[in-house]
């Protein structure tokens, strides 16, 4: 009887700190992705100080993300196999070496290797900390899951642009002091990793886990597919504002405030987490459609404005642009953390942020090449018409999708 008490007390306890545990892995998922968006300020300031090009710049961001996908592709699976919190520590670790390396910077060869570093520890923190909010995710809450892991990381983007950005225009050292409020952050973020209980059982098998293979279990599939091109538009875009937001702003707008280079893309991704947040209760299958609509209708405005110089108009199509991709990010993990097992939460979070971040990053960088080689504004054009002819195919991939369920469903009697 008093074993069986002492069982009930350690799990009603267990239960009890889920919640404060759950707001912690929220603030690392968002500490992450804001420590990952808080060079992008910088570039216009680093390429003042080194006097490198467009194509240079794109180089170090396509860097990053070269280190985020293959951090996904080997260490992805590990934490369903060794658990969560060694994995964590690893991470953590990792951004810490990354975070001291910028502080250090001098040159584009340094900048190149913390930011790929930073990429190795984003991967591997993201589909680590996703998985954790599911198993941390209250039985009384069903859904919540999915809710934060589509708001915290675009908050997390936000945030970090946006203090980089007024960091950079009012702050001292503007190209070490941010990094150095970071490296405290994730001293922090240490002691919570520490103190939180483990919350995936170990199960064999993490050597072959670390053999690259993404794939998505072909039960799955079905619920995987359609959101698939809604990713690819979003993350596509996203990739844009984070690479070259604030350098076309400044060349092109001639806005040359690091705070507004900031703004910029705080307007789109902190747009995006309010949306996801206020439509957390919508089914995340019927955000699809809409998400789409969004995403190319504000990509148009946005387009306009470039090209008639109108800051205003430019400014209107990106928080469009915000809710369609806020939308999008619900859909899309909503519907991962619906549907994956326990077993299956690291290897699916993994494929889904493989897709985001190909999206987000190849794009980007073929940009960044033509910026220098054609210009920013023609640059802009073209990217922002892809980006349109992208939404305008998920749109109709998803209703054509909904049109076959509904002749596939039986008729009511």
């Amino acid at each position: 009887m008093t074993v069986t008490t002492e069982a009930a007390g350690a799990t009603a306890e267990r239960i009890r700190l889920r919640g404060p545990y759950f707001a912690g892995v929220t603030a690392m998922i968002m500490l992450f992705l804001a420590a990952s968006s808080a060079p992008s300020p910088l570039y216009v300031v680093y390429q003042q100080l080194w006097g490198f090009t467009p194509t240079v710049l794109t180089v170090v961001f396509a860097v990053y993300v070269v280190g985020l996908l293959a951090s996904l592709l080997v260490v992805g699976a590990l934490s369903d196999h060794v658990g969560r919190r060694p994995v964590l520590f690893g991470a953590i670790l990792l951004e810490i070496v990354a975070l001291v390396l910028f502080v250090l910077a001098g040159d584009v060869l340094v900048l190149s290797v913390a930011r790929f570093l930073q990429g190795v520890a984003t991967g591997v923190a993201m589909t680590t900390l996703g998985a954790a909010l599911v198993d941390l995710e209250s039985p009384g809450a069903p859904g919540r899951a999915g809710v934060v892991n589509s708001v915290a990381p675009t908050t997390g983007l936000a945030l970090g642009a946006l203090g980089c950005g007024a960091l950079v225009e009012f702050g001292p050292a503007p190209t070490r002091f941010v990094y150095a409020l970071l490296l405290a952050g994730m001293g922090l973020a240490a002691v919570i990793v520490a103190l939180m209980p483990e919350t995936s059982a170990r199960r064999p098998g993490a050597l072959a886990s670390l053999r690259p293979n993404v794939g998505v279990p072909a039960r799955l599939r079905a619920d995987v597919v359609p959101v698939v091109p809604v990713m690819i538009a979003s993350w596509a875009l996203g990739g844009l504002y984070l690479s070259l937001g604030p350098s076309v702003t400044a060349g092109l707008f001639d806005l040359r405030n690091h705070l507004v280079g900031g703004f910029v893309v705080t307007l789109l991704c902190g747009t995006g987490a309010a949306t996801a947040f206020l439509l957390r209760n919508r089914p995340a299958v019927r955000l699809l459609a809409p998400a789409a609509a969004l995403l190319g209708l504000g990509t148009l405005v946005t387009l306009l404005g470039v090209t008639t110089g109108l800051i205003a108009v430019a400014a209107l199509g990106t928080v469009v642009a915000g809710v369609g991709f806020g939308a999008a990010a619900l859909a899309t993990f909503g519907t991962f953390a619906r549907i994956a097992a326990p077993h299956e939460r690291g290897a699916l979070f993994a494929v889904a942020f493989v897709i985001s971040y190909v999206a987000f990053s190849v794009p980007a960088v073929v940009a960044g090449f033509a910026g220098t080689a054609f210009g920013l504004r023609i640059t802009a054009e073209v990217y922002a018409l892809v980006i349109v002819a992208l939404t305008a195919t998920a749109l109709v991939l998803r209703l054509a999708l909904a049109r076959a369920a509904r002749r596939a469903a039986p008729a009511c009697p």
